[in-house]
C-alpha cells in the first residue's frame, strides 16, 4: 500500500483520516495474506479518498503564491517611492 504524504493527511478531515487509517490497515492485512488483486481495489478507493486533501494542499500552495508575489509587489513599489522621493530631493 502507498501512503499519502504528511501534508495531505494533515489536511485531511476527522472522517476522511478515520476512513484513511482503516483501508490502510486492510490493506496491510491484505497484503500481509498476499492477496495483491484486492490490494489494488483498496488501493484505489485511498487514492480517491485523498483527492480533497491534495486539492487542500494545492490551494494553500496558490494562496502562499498569492501572498508572495503582494508582498513582492508592495515591496516594488516601496523601493520605487523610495527612488522617486530621493530624485525629488535631489532636484530641490
Amino acid at each position: 500500500m502507498r501512503h499519502c504524504s504528511v501534508q495531505v493527511r494533515g489536511l485531511l478531515t476527522r472522517d476522511e483520516l478515520d476512513r484513511y487509517n482503516a483501508l490502510m490497515e486492510v490493506g496491510s492485512y491484505l497484503e500481509s495474506q498476499s492477496r495483491y488483486d484486492l490490494v489494488a481495489t483498496v488501493q484505489a478507493e485511498v487514492d480517491l479518498l485523498i483527492q480533497p486533501g491534495i486539492e487542500r494542499l494545492k490551494e494553500k500552495g496558490r494562496a502562499r503564491d498569492r501572498m508572495t508575489e503582494a508582498y513582492l509587489e508592495e515591496k516594488r513599489r516601496a523601493e520605487w517611492e523610495a527612488q522617486m522621493n530621493a530624485l525629488e530631493d535631489e532636484e530641490d
